[in-house]
């Protein structure tokens, strides 16, 4: 359950059908295959054998070999989480609006003269710093309302497949997403993933779907009977998260035709579960023989009810990874690679300075994406791609770091999944090619169109936070000879 919470998202199966369609359950299939088992094996193997390591990822990357790369990837998955905010701090606006309205109006909003999508800029700031200077003062209170998002998000799950199933039965088996033989499962609807270099970008999508999973590897000293449980329970969740998924994309194609429902403008990454849920609502009252005012009624209750989940659900997750991720980076490295200020915990335990320096960087990131002259679809494209893009770089260090890691004769292994050192080298290697492309292409792909501020962006995450993390320690080693 712990490993399902962490990874499953709700809101990962209507953006997958609205970027591929059917084509996405494949791709789905591919990353669990050749992403989420090995990576998840590499993390247990990680956990087991470092089961006291308080800085995660820090931990795990140094015991491979180098201060250095632990420190340059652990800024980079803080970052990661960084961008994730940015992403979210504009989002979480969406299900607000949904719950009040019945609909995404975000796109209407429009005060003193900004534009709907600078406006939404401009709360995502005030969001941000308003969680900062709150959890700075601890966040017990708060974990109750993630706790209370994840609930509503679980019931949002079972009672979305509910409803697909009575659309299913009302309609006679029939799907208003037509099949047209084998191609509707390998070639999107959407004619933005029409080339092969947006189909194989689609790759991150699937690999974000199922990441997480690094922040679970800690916990190997808390289970009863690691070596046997963990894989065990691993293999189990990558089987049933894969199902569930492949079965919800599917399920969107029983209530929503991609053309009538998904083609307009007024249409993104950041409404998309919003609108899918709405109009499931409305397809199932017609599917009962239901008016169609009561139909409209199920769609605007459906909305809403979607929107008050997903809203706890990101104020819950944003309370916790405002702190955690950079809490981690800090208790984790080397203390002298920071001033006394970064270093030092406020009288509720919070690194308080740090965390005000992450906001400013955050709310930076906001100003520049916001006012950068984009609508509302290019917006929500730019922060997707972002947040998708830098999530994954982490796994290139996990993965890439695991031979030097395996190498080590001094540590203790209760669990052990790759035997050989030659089944070791290929994994971490076919891995990271698999990371690299997906990257690659995500990148590539606006390039391609066009799309020269899409590109920016979403390049701009990773290169610029690793650049930091390159140049910052260099100095900082330099200053107090540490040595690597």
């Amino acid at each position: 359950m712990m490993i399902f919470t962490t990874v499953f998202g709700f809101a990962n199966s209507p953006v997958a059908f609205y970027q591929m369609g059917y084509a996405s359950i494949f791709w789905y299939v591919v990353a669990a295959i050749v992403f989420f088992l090995p990576i998840a094996m590499m993390i247990a193997e990680y956990g087991s054998a470092l089961p006291k390591a308080e800085g995660g990822i820090y931990s795990w990357l140094e015991a491979a070999g180098s201060k250095r790369v632990a420190f340059i990837g652990t800024f980079i998955w803080m970052s990661a989480w960084i961008v994730w905010m940015v992403s979210t701090a504009s989002k979480v606006w969406i299900p607000l609006s949904t719950l009040i309205s019945g609909s995404d109006k975000t796109q209407t909003w429009s005060v003193l003269g900004l534009s709907a999508t600078q406006f939404v800029g401009v709360l995502a700031i005030l969001w941000v710093i308003f969680v900062t200077i709150t959890a700075s003062h601890g966040v017990d209170k708060i974990a109750k309302v993630g706790t209370f998002g994840g609930t509503m998000v679980s019931i949002l799950t079972v009672l979305f497949v509910v409803i697909s199933i009575v659309i299913w039965i009302g309609q006679h088996g029939v799907v208003l997403q037509p099949i047209h033989g084998a191609s509707s499962f390998f070639k999107s609807p959407n004619p933005k993933f029409q080339t092969t270099i947006a189909t194989l970008s689609f790759v991150i999508y699937a690999i974000f779907a199922y990441g997480g999973l690094e922040s679970i590897g800690t916990l190997m000293d808390s289970i009863k009977n690691p070596k046997k449980t963990f894989p065990t329970a691993m293999v189990i969740s990558m089987i049933v998260i894969t199902v569930l998924y492949a079965v919800m994309i599917f399920m969107w194609g029983i209530s929503a035709n991609w053309q009538k429902v998904l083609g307009g403008k007024e249409v993104n990454l950041g409404n998309i579960s919003y609108v899918m849920m709405s109009n499931a609502g409305v397809v199932m009252g017609h599917a009962l023989g239901l008016s169609n005012g009561a139909s409209l009624a199920i769609g605007s209750f459906m909305s809403r009810f979607t929107g008050l989940g997903m809203f706890f659900a990101y104020v819950g997750s944003f309370f916790v990874m405002i702190y955690s991720p950079v809490k981690a980076l800090i208790l984790g490295s080397d203390s002298r690679l920071w001033s006394k200020k970064i270093t030092t915990l406020n009288k509720h335990g919070m690194p308080a300075y740090a965390m005000g320096i992450q906001c400013v960087v955050i709310c930076l990131i906001i100003f520049g994406v916001a006012f950068g002259g984009s609508g509302a679809q290019d917006f929500y494209q730019i922060l997707t791609n972002m947040a998708n893009v830098t999530n994954s770089m982490p796994y290139l260090f996990i993965a890439g770091a695991f031979p030097f890691f395996k190498k080590r004769t001094d540590l203790a292994r209760p669990f052990v999944f790759f035997k050989s050192k030659t089944t070791t080298n290929i994994v971490s290697i076919f891995v990271c090619l698999i990371v690299a492309f997906g990257i690659i292409f995500t990148c590539i792909a606006p390039i391609m169109t066009g799309d020269w501020q899409t590109a920016f962006w979403t390049i701009f995450g990773p290169v610029f936070f690793g650049a930091v993390a390159w140049i910052y320690y260099d100095v900082q080693a330099r200053r107090h000879h540490l040595e690597d």
